[in-house]
């Protein structure tokens, strides 16, 4: 009986983390699917969206600086930044410091665009959270200070690569 519960417990930690990603990507899948329902605005792919958001809190970022933060090849990136300047969202302003480079900056439209985002997302996983029980409210309180950490392990692990 005990090697039996030990074999259970085994399998069920083995399980534990394709489980937790299954859980976490589906979770972001369909708060993305959710904000997209009613935009009068063209979508946004994943990657824009994401290179908004870094400038948003580095502004005057460059684009390799962007391109290592974000993991992503310093053309992928350059090919975003000419969409995103195109599209009204970012401003390329040249660097006082070296003339050659760029620094990335957030126009108005984009400051609004990503607040709306952002105030729409609190909403609809607030108004989630809030059906939710007592007891399940607490426990994803409680996993936060450990969701950060696997983010930030993920995230070394990704800059040491």
């Amino acid at each position: 009986m005990g090697s039996e519960t030990a074999q259970r417990a085994a399998t069920q930690s083995e399980a534990f983390p394709g489980e937790l990603a299954d859980a976490l990507v589906r979770v972001q899948r369909l708060i993305r699917r959710r904000l997209r329902d009613g935009l009068s605005v063209p979508r946004m792919r994943g990657a824009e969206v994401e290179l908004l958001r870094l400038v948003e809190s580095r502004p005057g970022i460059g684009v390799s600086d962007a391109a290592r933060a974000l993991h992503l090849a310093g053309n992928s990136v350059s090919t975003l930044v000419n969409q995103l300047v195109r599209g009204g969202y970012l401003l390329r302003e040249t660097d006082p410091a070296d003339r050659r480079a760029a620094r990335l900056l957030l126009t108005e439209t984009a400051e609004k665009r990503l607040g709306d985002w952002q105030r729409r997302r609190t909403e609809l996983v607030g108004r989630h959270v809030s059906r939710l029980d007592d007891a399940d409210r607490e426990a994803l309180r409680a996993a936060l200070p450990a969701l950060r950490k696997l983010a930030a392990g993920l995230h070394e692990e990704a800059e040491e690569a």
